[in-house]
């Protein structure tokens, strides 16, 4: 096992390595062909995968942190004349980013800036209170937000795989569990 951050920090960055992995499973799970299916009324598999790396993208704008810009371009004003343009810019997003590696790629940036954003954002910023939705919350909180909005959606694709007949792509807990246990490497 490699050696954690401390404190904080590096319980999120064990967090986001979860999410990370299993995030770029599921998206690469789907056959490419199947990246336009979507049950009713719902987004689709690429829909969702742009909406995840975009949502990631929008949370670090929001915050302040730097890394977004180049999607959003500089924005002035408070929290409502922020959001409501960097929204319409990630609907576009999930509208005109349709391919699998196109998706996966926006995905994996998107990932890449959270863990350097997030890594170089000192404990005292993380404190820093700001608005957020309606609230005055930390950035600490933004980043906790952020990795829950992956979390949401990485359940819904979760539920495409088996609406599709597909495997999650990775072991059973209950499976891979019992024999960490017999093999007495879990206490």
């Amino acid at each position: 096992m490699s050696t954690r951050i401390p404190g904080f920090k590096g319980e999120y960055l064990w967090e986001l390595d979860i999410a990370e992995k299993q995030l770029l499973a599921l998206a690469e799970a789907f056959p490419a062909e199947r990246y336009g299916w979507r049950p009713e009324g719902a987004r689709s598999v690429s829909e969702v995968v742009v909406h995840i790396a975009a949502g990631n993208l929008l949370l670090l704008d929001l915050n302040g942190a730097k890394g977004a810009d180049d999607l959003y371009g500089h924005r002035e004003g408070d929290f409502g004349q922020r959001i409501f343009p960097a929204i319409a810019v990630n609907e576009r997003l999930e509208k005109a980013v349709t391919g699998k590696a196109e998706a996966i790629a926006m995905l994996q940036r998107s990932l890449k800036t959270v863990r350097e954003c997030f890594t170089r954002t000192p404990d005292q910023e993380l404190e820093r209170q700001d608005h957020l939705f309606g609230e005055v919350t930390t950035i600490r909180r933004s980043y906790m937000r952020l990795l829950c909005h992956m979390h949401e959606h990485m359940g819904q694709l979760i539920a495409y795989t088996r609406e599709m007949g597909l495997p999650v792509p990775w072991p059973d807990w209950k499976e891979s569990g019992k024999k960490i246990i017999e093999q007495g490497r879990y206490s």
